[in-house]
């Protein structure tokens, strides 16, 4: 029997033993709960690197990874996105803003966190640039996932759906907590912005009981599309009348095409949304006098689409940034110019820039050598970007 909206969120509950770690002020974790943001990131040494070497994570003050590279002098560029923009899975001075950073001889903060979405990252932005660290020079790193994100209420539900077979003898790092998103509502003909379900921890504690888990999330649209996307059986309505209006072609009630279309409609209104909020984040950069940058990064699985079949599954998204004219650099296209000088596979290629996924990770990052070029595949419009120059290009 196909698996119902009930039997995928009792399954995905946070557990007890793993929630407890989390809100233990005396234990390190991963991340930790934040009434604005869902959580963000917290100082931890996590067994993820590469060789199966231990990863430091450290932060300052203000929230940013700790600053190595010319922490002294003032900076003008703050990053924010998710784990690739946090350089997961590599530890302090071995993330690409690092590596960026001792090259052109002035600091960049790193405000990246691990499951964030393109709207999460824009909130975070919101509370940072509002403070003393602000900085005129705002760089948002956009990874494969990152747009489905915006549509999360608590991305944990698909990342524990997905790994639900894997060994669960011990405490494990816990993340994806309920977190503001974004909705369209079909009355208003538009996007809305909704806030996280927890705004204590007494309240993120009583999610880990199944049942409760089961009642905060069971009406919730997008649980549905994650239910019929992963073969599921789930109410369709709403999810029908949001694919007419973006125009997309879908058939949920088949059991034979929902799976398929539902993942494809997942996508374009991931899309839609990271496109509204570009529009946001574009209009707040103006208003605020800074300057914004969008950087595309990518998984092991779309670079081998693009290298060996020459597709990308993001192609509507980069015509969009075209014709809108929005500032960005796309390093699918420069990864697939660098592989061209190697006499390997795609994935052969990739082995020497990824590591596998461990740790908090649900997936692989790069290792220090592909920060070393994922760094050195944006160096170059970073500089052109920065007036006056960098120390590093100044005459």
């Amino acid at each position: 029997m196909p698996h119902d909206v009930k039997e995928l969120l009792t399954t995905t509950a946070y557990r007890p033993r793993d929630m407890a770690a989390l809100l233990d002020p005396d234990r390190a974790t991963y991340v930790r709960f934040d009434p604005d943001l869902g959580y963000v990131p917290s100082d931890v040494v996590l067994k993820d690197g590469m060789d199966h070497s231990h990863s430091t994570y450290s932060y300052e003050p203000g929230g940013q990874r700790k600053m190595v590279n010319y922490s002294d002098r003032p900076c003008r560029i703050n990053t924010y996105g998710d784990s690739f923009t946090q350089s997961q899975q590599v530890s302090d001075g071995e993330t690409w803003e690092e590596k960026v950073a001792a090259h052109i001889g002035e600091p960049i903060r790193n405000f990246g966190c691990g499951g964030y979405g393109v709207y999460q990252s824009y909130r975070r932005a919101l509370l940072v640039e509002a403070t003393d660290i602000a900085a005129e020079y705002v760089i948002l790193n956009i990874w494969d996932d990152d747009h489905v994100r915006n549509l999360d209420a608590a991305r944990w539900i698909r990342s524990a759906w997905n790994q639900r077979n894997l060994p669960r003898d011990r405490t494990w790092p816990l993340h994806g907590l309920p977190w503001p998103h974004l909705r369209y509502d079909l009355d208003k003909g538009e996007f809305v912005e909704l806030p996280g379900r927890c705004r204590t921890e007494d309240e993120l504690r009583r999610l880990a009981d199944p049942e409760r888990f089961y009642e905060a999330f069971k009406d919730d649209t997008i649980v549905h599309l994650f239910t019929l996307m992963t073969g599921g059986e789930a109410p369709a309505e709403e999810l029908e009348a949001i694919a007419e209006v973006f125009g997309v072609e879908v058939n949920l009630r088949d059991p034979d095409k929902r799976e398929k279309d539902a993942r494809k409609l997942q996508m374009a209104y991931g899309f839609r949304s990271t496109e509204y909020m570009l529009g946001r984040m574009r209009a707040w950069a103006e208003e605020q006098n800074k300057k914004l940058m969008i950087l595309l990064s990518y998984g092991q699985g779309n670079i081998c689409e693009f290298v060996e079949r020459g597709s990308r599954f993001d192609q509507a998204f980069v015509e969009y940034l075209d014709a809108n004219d929005v500032l960005y650099v796309d390093t699918l296209v420069k990864a697939a110019e660098d592989s061209k000088v190697y006499n390997l596979s795609c994935r052969d290629y990739l082995a020497r820039l990824y590591i596998q996924a461990a740790g908090a990770a649900v997936f692989g990052h790069y290792s220090p050598a592909g920060n070393h070029f994922f760094a050195f595949s944006v160096k170059s419009e970073i500089v052109d970007w920065l007036d006056p120059k960098p120390p590093a290009y100044r005459e």
